[in-house]
């Protein structure tokens, strides 16, 4: 890490014990003034401190907000787990849950299938977004306008024969997903992988993650994949009951 960054980061914790002002600051990293004065700037301009009347350094809302966002983020996996576990060892197949962040998907966690045959996925890694079933649950919740902007900035590459193959056909496909409540993958990024996944909601009805089960065509067909689908929007709506308090609207995305 270099320097700068480790002094930037140093002053977070000494503020969290509350405001001072730029000697203290000075003298907790052990810098000159001047210097101290440029990192505070630079703090205050990304709103991760605050400049009060006095002229004491606090910690910015900014912080508080992006604190928020992590925990929230957090505690969906953390209260989640436990359900997509349970999943896992009712069907056998691998289970995955994926959030949307900063016009990516990506999972965030995964419970491996029972079977020998296992699929290529990383807590971490991006989805596959204009074919991945999860992908589509939490676009298809974007409001429309920015729906729309996704959907038109991206590339839809031809993974398969049933690949998404352009913008307006995943809008059409979008709409049927918020209209049903669910999603699929039915071979759109690997020939011999199926998925069906379910949505899982905030406090305001928001769609905030999406779960999945998937498995090779080697281990169930679609057809036989499919029936599961009435369990996987069980677990969803029970993870979305314990997350948010709310009792999830029948088929409502």
């Amino acid at each position: 890490m270099s320097q700068t960054v480790d002094r930037a980061l140093s002053i977070l914790p000494l503020l969290a014990e509350g405001p001072a002002d730029l000697g203290q600051v000075a003298d907790r990293l052990g810098v000159h003034k001047s210097t101290a004065l440029r990192l505070l700037r630079t703090l205050h301009e990304h709103g991760l401190v605050y400049r009060q009347s006095d002229q004491r350094y606090r910690l910015g809302a900014r912080l508080f907000a992006l604190a928020q966002q992590a925990v929230e983020n957090l505690d969906v996996r953390e209260i989640a787990h436990p359900h997509l576990v349970r999943l896992n060892e009712e069907c056998g197949h691998t289970v995955h849950l994926a959030v949307y962040e900063e016009n990516e998907v990506l999972y965030i966690d995964k419970v491996d299938s029972r079977y020998p045959v296992r699929m290529y996925s990383r807590i971490g890694k991006p989805v596959a977004i204009t074919v991945a079933a999860v992908a589509k649950l939490l676009l298809a919740d974007l409001p429309e306008p920015e729906r729309r902007a996704v959907v038109d900035r991206l590339d839809y590459p031809h993974y398969t024969a049933r690949s998404t193959p352009n913008a307006a056909a995943y809008l059409r496909e979008l709409a049927t997903v918020r209209e049903q409540g669910w999603a699929s993958d039915l071979g759109g990024h690997e020939e011999s992988i199926n998925c069906v996944a379910a949505p899982v909601r905030g406090a305001d009805g928001r769609v905030v993650a999406a779960m999945s089960v998937s498995a090779p065509n080697v281990v169930v067909t679609a057809d036989e994949l499919l029936t599961l689908l009435p369990l996987v929007r069980r677990t969803a709506d029970a993870i979305t009951r314990e997350y948010s308090g709310n009792t999830p609207a029948k088929d409502a995305v």
